[in-house]
């Protein structure tokens, strides 16, 4: 069965290939500031962190499974998103130096909660989309011997401004990181588990989708 990762991430591709997947790969085209605002707008409300990350990994996931619908693909779409919170306030991507400074120069010593959105669409010529959806959540604890000088160095590398919280786990951010609690896939971009549990709701298991699809 074919699999397309809704998502121009490094690291999610890295985890499809980790469970022995090589999906296609499309870029969602979502206004993701647009579409969190007109749905707080809508509902008068501030979205969580977790309904925020789930709103845009379903309208990821839709838009390209609605674009490889009309050409008759047939497998499965995977969309996320994933946001970092501390403190109640929702840490998206840096993009900037001096943003990814301060941020680490708050998280230090303190512990945080990584959300990730997952939505998995079904398509098959014939039939609607079926889509299954759901968040993950774990836990990340910082460094607190971390200094200024190993910020700075780590900022350098621009590694920490493209991605959500700014840092990984599975890089060069590694080692500021004392603990972590929940699924580490989830830290990195997206649950393992969870994908596994959405696809099996869908009727899809892992063997179904492993070292059968085709790059592009």
């Amino acid at each position: 069965m074919r699999v397309c990762l809704a998502s121009t991430s490094p690291a999610r591709l890295m985890l499809m290939r980790q469970i022995g997947v090589e999906p296609l790969t499309r870029a969602p085209r979502v206004d993701e500031e647009a579409a969190i605002a007109r749905v707080e707008e809508s509902e008068g409300r501030t979205l969580p962190p977790d309904e925020h990350v789930l709103l845009l990994a379903r309208l990821k996931a839709a838009d390209v499974a609605g674009t490889l619908a009309a050409e008759g693909f047939e497998g499965v779409v995977i969309g996320g998103d994933s946001m970092f919170e501390l403190d109640g306030e929702v840490l998206g991507k840096p993009y900037t130096p001096e943003v990814a400074t301060r941020r680490w120069q708050a998280m230090r010593g303190r512990t945080g909660v990584l959300h990730s959105g997952h939505s998995v669409v079904r398509l098959s010529p014939g039939s609607e989309p079926r889509e299954a959806h759901a968040v993950a959540a774990a836990s990340v604890s910082f460094a607190a011997d971390l200094t200024d000088a190993e910020i700075d160095d780590y900022v350098a590398t621009a590694e920490p401004l493209q991605v959500a919280g700014a840092f990984t786990i599975d890089s060069l951010g590694a080692p500021f990181i004392e603990r972590i609690e929940g699924d580490p896939s989830t830290v990195v971009g997206m649950s393992l588990p969870t994908l596994r549990r959405l696809l099996r709701g869908l009727g899809v298991a892992l063997a179904d989708i492993r070292d059968t699809t085709r790059s592009s």
